[in-house]
């Protein structure tokens, strides 16, 4: 398909500022990719799937905060703050289509599939529109086509790796799920796994420069055999509404809590083995949905508070509650929970494959991924010293600092030039 090319050659040799289209399925990290480029003026336009100021999904938001339900309010809290939304086009018949899609995928081949006629029908409705300035930002497995035409028309070409390679992740998965049968449905024989896997590593070859959320990112990517040289490590940021006061001693057990899909890429059987052995010690809370066949969930309720998923705006409730946050993932990015944790003087316990940027030993502990021991270890001993939450938790909020939206957006910035 023929693309649209908002710009010249001409323009783009004598063009000093780089002017980005953006290319972006989901709300990832609250749009922080295109307000940060909205801000320093270097958006030209930004797509996406579904977004509250467009379409459907602006006519919802008038409906009543107390009659949304729990998915209807995820759906009208996504809004791109800040950005003109004269900038903004959301494909919104698709993203509808899309969910509708997932929903009803019930093998991992039909779920493939559908992120796979994902990312190259959304690619063809953004060709379609055009594309504007003289750079392009996607995101993997979401970009190729985007890549493709853009590179012909002699654009800058950035993409973001926002978790390890899917040929890494998969491996990882069936390990954890031979330790740990009966948790999750098994990995099937899966017809579209290749295609998806030669489809991300295409938009490697195609990358000026490939962004990685963190260093596991970056070696996951040369564990692949992919181009470490234009890999780049710019850890994320949140905004300044994680912030939160210095916490009040509260007497009784130590409070834990945990963010994110309950499953075996989080870690969950180790949460769980950890709160049994601290019955008594501390107490667990994990927030998220949950991907566990019933009677693993069943198990799991008996021995922890499992909250479920809840709307970003309830999210601050489970930070102010915890003491400690843990995250003992097999495979991420960089989780964006540390983050929040961080800024709201958490001390995390994390595993080198979550991504974190918690510092060892200073304001939290990185303990070897499988290994629950360590992780209960960890706990014993601030079970045991309140001071050491203490200055923990304040070396926390200083590195929140470093991991604060402004600081992202200075490395993204500085990344891209």
């Amino acid at each position: 398909m023929q693309a649209v090319i908002q710009s010249s050659s001409q323009f783009n040799a004598g063009q000093n500022q780089d002017e980005f289209t953006v290319a972006q399925l989901g709300a990832r990290s609250n749009y922080a990719i295109p307000r940060i480029l909205h801000e320093a003026g270097k958006l030209n336009h930004f797509y996406t799937d579904i977004c509250a100021v467009k379409g459907l999904p602006k006519y919802l938001r008038l409906i009543p905060q107390k009659f949304q339900s729990h998915s209807l309010a995820r759906l009208t809290g996504r809004i791109p703050h800040g950005i003109n939304p004269n900038l903004i086009t959301a494909f919104s018949g698709f993203g509808f289509e899309y969910a509708s899609r997932l929903g009803k995928a019930n093998s991992p081949s039909e779920t493939t599939k559908t992120f796979l006629w994902a990312g190259k029908t959304f690619g063809q409705l953004v060709l379609r529109q055009g594309l504007h300035g003289n750079a392009v930002y996607v995101f993997n497995t979401a970009g190729l086509e985007i890549l493709q035409a853009a590179k012909q028309a002699g654009f800058k070409t950035v993409m973001e790796q926002t978790i390890a390679p899917h040929q890494l992740e998969i491996q990882l998965l069936e390990k954890e799920q031979a330790l740990h049968p009966g948790w999750e449905e098994p990995l099937q024989k899966n017809e579209y796994l290749l295609e998806y896997i030669e489809r991300e590593q295409q938009e490697w070859s195609l990358a000026d420069i490939i962004l990685c959320g963190s260093s596991f990112v970056l070696d996951s990517i040369q564990h692949c055999h992919g181009p470490k040289d234009r890999c780049i490590v710019i850890p994320y940021g949140v905004d300044a509404s994680f912030q939160q006061p210095p916490k009040k001693s509260h007497q009784g057990p130590l409070r834990i809590l945990t963010v994110g899909t309950v499953g075996l890429r989080k870690g969950i059987p180790y949460v769980l083995e950890a709160a049994k052995r601290m019955k008594g010690k501390a107490v667990f809370r994990v927030v998220g949905p949950v991907n566990l066949l019933p009677e693993r969930a069943a198990d799991l309720a008996k021995h922890l508070e499992l909250v479920g998923q809840v709307p970003r705006s309830q999210i601050m409730n489970h930070y102010e509650w915890a003491d400690v946050f843990l995250l003992p993932s097999i495979c991420e990015g960089s989780a964006t929970s540390t983050y929040e944790a961080l800024a709201c003087g958490l001390p995390v316990i994390a595993t080198p494959n979550t991504g974190s940027i918690v510092e060892d030993g200073v304001s939290g502990f990185i303990v070897p991924m499988q290994n629950v021991d360590a992780i209960v270890e960890k706990l014993e001993l601030l079970c045991k010293s309140p001071d050491l939450i203490n200055l923990m938790s304040k070396a926390a909020s200083r590195l929140s600092s470093f991991g604060n939206m402004n600081q992202y957006a200075s490395r993204l910035l500085q990344a891209v030039k």
